[in-house]
């Protein structure tokens, strides 16, 4: 009987030892796919705070992470061993553009982003490539004034940046001044001079206007829409329904529909010219900046006559001086300030002293 017992004591010494074998491993295994909370913090930088304290999670996810981070570290290590570290940046999307206007994405932005990319897209595509035309100096004027930089694409709303853009309100350049606005900053206009085509004076008083309009607001949203309904019309608004918030104005349908669609277009055209490429819009002919210099022009002088004198089309004297709504300098002034094709300023001089022999023969 001793032996029967002995004997059954060392089957079930030998049964819960090969059970003790298995159990081990299968509970590594489940150690293995599972981690806790503060082991996941101290692996992963993205802590995940929503997670309590008492969740487990599984190791899959963090694996994955850990995965996406060494294929984008190998993709970084070839493109910079090819020396085309550009081509790597545009590829992991790092190139993002920087807005210091006040940028949203809403149903409204999104309407106006379709569109451009759509039935607008071959006038947008015209914009954006006489766009590099105007930019650069107005950026300068706005920096230099401590202003957003982003204002500059509120004049690709405007006129698509030309200074000849006429609307039905008889608002008239490049930041289509009305002829009571721009004469309250500074814009001449009379039968044959119109400064409000005048790319750098009407630039300078939309700044003013617009650091103005900033004072009385102190929203960029509000500053637009005043830009485009007039600063009164928002004052009203404002005080009657108790809100300084544009969109929330717009819903409530009291702004009229040009200056409701209105911001939505700047922010649309914002994020398309900063990003064209990522909207579609590629193999764009970018104009060249304007390269001129300053010389007085005596009353009498024909820009066409002058033109051909030093070698250039009338067209393109014209469009340094697009506030000459003759194309001429009238006899009656004694001088007048215009821009010439930069070097030229010698040639012009020649055609003055020549225009002037001739008078007095």
């Amino acid at each position: 009987m001793e032996d029967m017992s002995t004997k059954k004591r060392i089957q079930l010494l030998i049964t819960f030892a090969l059970i003790g074998a298995l159990c081990i491993p299968l509970a590594h295994a489940a150690r293995q796919n599972h981690t806790t909370l503060n082991e996941l913090q101290q692996r992963d930088p993205f802590r995940r705070k929503n997670i309590k304290p008492t969740q487990t999670v599984q190791r899959k996810k963090v694996e994955s992470r850990a995965v996406q981070r060494y294929r984008k570290k190998q993709a970084q290590k070839f493109y910079i061993k090819k020396g085309n570290l550009k081509k790597y940046k545009k590829r992991a999307g790092q190139q993002r553009p920087i807005f210091d206007f006040p940028v949203a994405y809403n149903a409204r932005v999104r309407y106006w982003v379709t569109y451009f990319q759509t039935n607008g897209r071959k006038w947008f595509k015209r914009w954006l490539e006489r766009s590099t035309k105007y930019i650069p100096l107005i950026q300068t004027l706005l920096r230099d004034e401590n202003l957003p930089l982003d204002l500059a694409y509120v004049a690709m709303v405007e006129s698509g940046f030309s200074n000849r853009a006429e609307s039905h309100a008889q608002a008239v350049g490049m930041w289509q001044f009305i002829k009571g606005t721009g004469n309250r900053y500074g814009l001449r206009t009379n039968w044959w001079l119109d400064e409000r085509k005048d790319f750098l004076k009407s630039t300078r008083a939309a700044i003013r206007y617009k650091k103005d309009l900033y004072k009385m607001f102190r929203s960029w949203h509000l500053v637009s829409a005043s830009y485009n309904t007039g600063e009164n019309r928002i004052k009203r608004l404002i005080k009657k329904y108790n809100t300084n918030d544009f969109w929330r104005l717009a819903d409530m349908g009291v702004i009229p529909d040009e200056t409701k669609n209105y911001v939505p277009k700047i922010i649309a055209a914002t994020l398309i010219a900063k990003s064209p490429g990522l909207y579609g819009f590629r193999n764009l002919n970018y104009e060249l900046p304007l390269k001129y210099e300053y010389m007085y022009i005596p009353g009498g002088t024909n820009l066409q006559e002058l033109a051909r004198f030093i070698g250039v089309r009338s067209k393109y004297l014209k469009e340094l001086n697009p506030e000459l709504i003759k194309s001429y300098i009238p006899k009656g002034i004694r001088q007048h300030r215009v821009r010439i094709p930069r070097g030229s300023a010698s040639m012009v001089s020649q055609f003055i002293k020549q225009k002037r022999i001739a008078q007095k023969l």
